[in-house]
């Protein structure tokens, strides 16, 4: 799968991540939890390729990931950004069928994928609608649907990286975005999801990589890392923490 193993970037004077150690799994979703400036952004666009570090290395199935040709990558890692914008009047299904190039499956094949994705992310009602004349809410869904597609139906062997895919979205469709990819892990895929809100991070999240300043201040199970003592000391935030009523995983509520 895909591993980073002690990763540190610097920009200039800056040391954005500082010795981080991290390998995304089969069946399963890391949160990437911190303030703003913590590093969840960099962190992901070195375990992408992106940016390179300047110590450590990625290795995705035990090979070094700028070993990997583009399109032999593509069909096993797909990356939505923070933001992804397009300036041309692309049909909604054409921006999602862009998710199947690196693929040689067929008209036919592709097209199904395409109706399931744009199904998963619930943006199928869009179909034929300018991606231009969309809100942003609804353009981020639809680039949910594409990464998706490049990666469907979320198999073994495939990894998932998301940077805030719920920050435009209303709660509804923060819950439809997060169990898609909840269903995607499900099915094999490997996700890292970048996150702000703790109470989404609790429910969804097998693990939770929580950062500071641009080190690790804890990776463990929801239970373990969203407790009082470090949100207060990495957020500055009072909290009480208890188990969900229904679900049982942590509730977080400010004091």
């Amino acid at each position: 799968m895909l591993c980073g193993e002690n990763l540190s970037l610097q920009r200039g004077s800056n040391q954005v991540l500082s010795d981080i150690s991290l390998a995304l799994e089969s069946n399963q979703i890391v949160g990437v939890l911190g303030p703003n400036g913590a590093g969840k952004s960099s962190l992901l666009s070195v375990l992408c390729g992106e940016l390179a570090a300047n110590e450590g290395r990625v290795t995705l199935e035990g090979r070094a990931l700028s070993q990997w040709a583009g399109a032999e990558r593509a069909q096993r890692l797909a990356v939505l950004p923070q933001v992804s914008s397009l300036g041309f009047a692309f049909k909604v299904e054409e921006v999602v069928a862009m998710g199947r190039l690196p693929h040689r499956t067929g008209l036919e094949r592709d097209q199904a994928i395409i109706d399931a994705a744009l199904q998963a992310a619930d943006a199928r009602h869009l179909v034929g609608r300018s991606y231009l004349a969309l809100s942003g809410g609804e353009r981020q869904r639809v680039h949910l649907a594409r990464v998706l597609a490049q990666l469907w139906p979320g198999e073994q062997g495939r990894i998932l990286l998301l940077d805030e895919p719920t920050s435009m979205l209303d709660p509804l469709h923060q819950h439809t975005t997060l169990q898609a990819v909840r269903d995607f892990a499900d099915r094999g895929a490997a996700v890292l999801v970048i996150l702000h809100d703790l109470n989404l991070a609790a429910r969804y999240c097998d693990r939770i990589l929580l950062l500071e300043a641009g080190s690790m201040h804890a990776l463990d199970t929801p239970e373990r890392v969203l407790n009082p003592a470090s949100l207060k000391a990495v957020y500055g935030i009072d909290v009480l923490v208890q188990p969900h009523p229904e679900r049982g995983h942590p509730l977080i509520i400010a004091r």
